[in-house]
């Protein structure tokens, strides 16, 4: 893969690195006193700087590439971080995941990794904590939003469930209260109806005893 050969270019390069400085070493009278672990100091952030510039390649390349090959990419960081869980290993994977664009992303595994990384500075070279802690700001700038927005939907849909509950149980109360006058029409006419059969019965006995008498 790609990543995969410019890593091992960083990794020969830091060799080379090292192989120049020993045979400087032996054309040369000693160092100062110190000078021997600025040199070394040296050649470890030369060596990151190489390898954090591959891995922005690697997340640019992940932004863009198509579907399968982002797969590859991730997996690829993956392995790496499953392999030695920490350092460098494990700040390429956060970033990794990190990066928008591609089906695997996982902001919020990025950032508890990231979490992780800043709590153990001591595991870090300069330039990698430097990495380390604005790739979590931001995240936890994005998250801190998407929380606020999750929460702001969240209350308007329940203010819509709240508005829909009193409207529905107001409809009931409606429908209720037409139901109870409707019964009570129904009495009252029941009542007029026995009222009025009792009227027709009493008229028809009178105009029958009326018509009886001689």
């Amino acid at each position: 893969m790609r990543h995969s050969g410019s890593l091992l270019a960083a990794l020969g390069f830091g060799m080379v690195l090292c192989g120049c400085a020993n045979l400087q070493a032996l054309r040369t009278p000693p160092p100062p006193q110190g000078s021997e672990n600025r040199n070394t100091n040296e050649d470890r952030d030369t060596v990151a700087a190489v390898l954090m510039a591959n891995t922005f390649q690697s997340m640019q390349h992940l932004a863009q590439a198509a579907p399968a090959e982002q797969a590859e990419i991730v997996a690829a960081a993956r392995e790496s971080y499953e392999r030695s869980p920490q350092g460098s290993a494990k700040l390429r994977y956060a970033l990794m995941l990190a990066t928008p664009g591609h089906p695997a992303r996982n902001p919020d595994l990025a950032q508890k990794l990231l979490r992780e990384l800043a709590a153990q500075p001591e595991v870090l070279l300069p330039l990698e904590r430097a990495v380390t802690l604005v790739q979590l700001a931001q995240l936890n700038d994005e998250l801190a939003l998407k929380s606020d927005n999750e929460r702001l939907q969240g209350d308007e849909q329940r203010a819509d469930h709240e508005r829909g509950t009193a409207t529905q149980r107001r409809l009931q109360a409606e429908l209720d209260e037409n139901a109870r006058l409707r019964k009570q029409l129904e009495d009252a006419q029941a009542k007029l109806d026995a009222i009025a059969n009792i009227e027709r019965n009493l008229t028809q006995r009178k105009s029958a005893n009326e018509g009886g008498q001689p």
